[in-house]
């Protein structure tokens, strides 16, 4: 048996300015060369847990620990941040913030730098780090022009390049498309086979992680580790989603139609599972697949009519770009990095002026609208969170807006804390913006938008960073403004969102519109989804695997079936209240 890399026994920690520790009683062993998912809603401790393997917990982060951990055998609070970084690499979920050179050579080169590494040595060292992660001929290029995908590369050079022991991962897929996610997972897949290195990854995307072979899944809740064992054993239960875990969407379709999931089955990949002992039910279930029923045609919110842009005349951005947006209607736009997605939001809001075509709202053309004519009917919800904040209490920045307006004060407090509860903020009404983490900044950018009531807001990236629960209290309460007539264009790669939230998925690849059409059909054409960068979804290849004729009628009956489950959910809720 594999000896231990990392253990903690009866381990607790409390940070300096909370009352309660954070971790509670951690009894846990993690064996060299193992794999192991560290899943767990926001909140559980996972990053703190992370903190404590590679040292920024009691280096930087000071608290009252007390139990044991050890690393390499070694007691954790006989080695300094210096020493566990030379056994453990750890790979930020924010990887701007883990960037020192000017070059990508530079970056990978800094602890050899700082090790006084003869140059020969170091460039070879270099080299050997970047071509393992694909990124040889980038060496020369700023990392704050890369792709996020690139910039993962890149942060796992450079702490490949020293021999560790142990990578660590602080959520890899989170500022990620699915096409990059699935590129990085393969890419940890293949440094493990390569190295026998043990690798931690902590994350919330768990169908995307379980494309590589997990040894384990170690699920976090309030502090404890409720849940350890093979990925095939916790699918089969329902602990996983239990405590807010969303399941793979095959996984969800299977329970749908009635089958009991055991760990015989290997239901921890699509590829892997056992498909003759579900085939029966599955296909039984598909027979009885209904249609959405049709709704009323609504009156039209925003058009664009042959929009073009350009930054210079022989850069064109954006190129006959038209399509429509319905009064209530959800609409996700999709496509890779710099497809123009966020030069098409800065036209809508003002930001930009078009090169040629015209931009309506009610029909009225936009051409002469203000920027703030356009803020108090059009809300925008950009991806970074720290481009939007500028009050240092959490209530203040979600009241700004309102403020501006001349909004009376208990008009405001009412609809601030609305607002807070809406976004599970409410708890922290009082609490300063820079105590909270990059999710709960992102749910804060989201609650000052919707309190200002528009009549079209503008999400990109909505669901980054949130763990199911709070995606999906977010979404719900999107899709009930959408009942209430509040158009939403949500730019995103979540393709369980576009699947169960939008009515339509615009395409734009190469600053043209290359698709407009139901999501189901777009994730479940391979080509089509691979040029917006996402993949083709599970539900699709299990619908193949079945042999049925129609995948796509699967897939749509799987998202009529999801809906029909939120409604009577609404419905009976309605009735409580």
């Amino acid at each position: 048996m594999k000896k231990p890399i990392i253990s903690f026994e009866h381990f607790s920690f409390k940070y300096n300015s909370q009352e309660s520790p954070t971790l509670n009683d951690i009894n846990l062993s993690i064996h060299d060369g193992e794999v192991v998912l560290i899943a767990g809603p926001s909140g559980c401790g996972k990053s703190t847990f992370a903190h404590c393997i590679n040292g920024l917990i009691p280096n930087a982060f000071k608290g009252e620990i007390t139990g044991s951990v050890k690393i390499c055998g070694k007691e954790g609070k006989d080695l300094s941040i210096f020493d566990r970084s030379k056994q453990i690499g750890t790979v930020l979920q924010d990887t701007d913030a883990q960037f020192i050179g000017l070059t990508v050579g530079e970056d990978i080169a800094f602890s050899l730098e700082n090790d006084a590494v003869p140059q020969p040595d170091m460039f070879r060292r270099v080299r050997a780090a970047a071509k393992r992660v694909g990124m040889a001929g980038e060496l020369s290029r700023s990392p704050h022009d890369l792709s996020g995908g690139q910039k993962q590369r890149v942060s796992l050079a450079g702490v490949l390049v020293d021999p560790v022991q142990i990578l660590l991962f602080d959520e890899p897929l989170a500022n990620l498309d699915p096409a990059a996610g699935k590129q990085t997972m393969r890419l940890i897949a293949q440094i493990h086979r390569e190295t026998g290195l043990t690798v931690i990854i902590i994350e919330h995307r768990l169908e995307d992680v379980l494309e590589i072979d997990l040894d384990r899944v170690i699920l976090m809740a309030d502090g404890k580790i409720v849940a350890d064992g093979p990925p095939g054993r916790l699918l089969a239960s329902d602990v996983l989603s239990g405590y807010g875990i969303r399941e793979p969407l095959y996984l969800s379709a299977l329970k749908m139609a009635g089958v009991h999931v055991t760990e015989e089955m290997h239901p921890e990949h699509i590829d892997t599972l056992d498909i003759n002992t579900v085939r029966a039910p599955l296909v039984a279930w598909s027979e009885t697949a209904e249609s959405d029923p049709e709704t009323a045609d609504q009156e039209e919110v925003l058009r664009l009519d042959k929009i073009a842009f350009h930054y210079t005349e022989d850069t064109m951005v954006l190129r006959d770009i038209s399509f429509q947006i319905k009064k209530g209607e959800c609409v996700a736009l999709v496509g890779k990095n710099g497809a123009g997605k966020s030069t098409l939001t800065r036209l809508i809001c003002g930001l930009e002026k078009p090169t040629a075509g015209r931009i309506f709202f009610h029909g009225e053309n936009l051409a002469d609208w203000t920027i703030k004519e356009r803020s108090d009917r059009i809300g925008l919800v950009m991806q970074n969170p720290n481009q939007m904040l500028s009050q240092q209490m959490i209530y203040d920045e979600v009241a700004l807006g309102l403020r501006i307006r001349g909004t009376a004060p208990e008009e405001i407090r009412q609809r601030v804390y609305q607002a807070l509860k809406i976004c599970g903020l409410y708890p922290y009404r009082n609490w300063p913006v820079s105590a909270l983490s990059f999710g709960q900044k992102k749910r804060v950018t989201i609650a000052s938008i919707l309190v200002m009531e528009p009549e079209l807001i503008i999400l990109d990236e909505p669901t980054a960073g949130q763990d199911y629960r709070h995606y999906t209290e977010i979404m719900q309460f999107l899709e009930k403004l959408s009942k209430r007539g509040i158009s939403l264009l949500l730019i995103t790669h979540d393709m369980h969102l576009m699947l169960e939230y939008a009515d339509r998925a615009i395409v734009l690849s190469g600053g043209e519109k290359t698709a407009d059409e139901p999501p189901a059909t777009l994730l479940s054409d391979r080509k089509r989804a691979e040029e917006a960068s996402l993949k083709e979804t599970s539900l699709f290849t299990l619908a193949k695997r079945l042999g049925l004729a129609d995948p796509i009628t699967f897939v749509e009956h799987y998202i009529h079936h999801e809906k029909e489950v939120r409604r009577k959910y609404e419905h009976a809720d309605a009735q409580l209240y």
